[in-house]
């Protein structure tokens, strides 16, 4: 697995887009958290919406907030559903 990631990582970096939403993909499966920085970093729109459903998921508001401050719109909702819900007794 290391050595496909290793050529994917390679094939992505070259402009491959086939390689990039693999990488995507396979990092969402496994919730690297990091390659999907890497990826969101590198302007990979759906490396983002990744992170956003994975943060979401495990009501991460720092990975949030920093999603949010980066611009995206998706997490700035998800973040501000988690932090209302935590206002709201029930």
């Amino acid at each position: 697995m290391n050595d496909e990631l290793a050529e994917l990582r390679e094939a992505a970096t070259a402009g491959d887009r086939d390689a990039e939403d693999q990488l995507v993909e396979l990092a969402g499966e496994r919730g690297d958290l990091a390659e999907l920085r890497r990826l969101a970093h590198a302007g990979n729109s759906d490396a983002v919406d990744v992170l956003v459903e994975l943060a979401g998921e495990r009501e991460d508001v720092e990975e949030l907030r920093r999603l949010a401050a980066a611009g995206s719109s998706d997490a700035r909702d998800v973040l501000a559903e988690l932090v209302g819900s935590e206002k709201t007794p029930g």
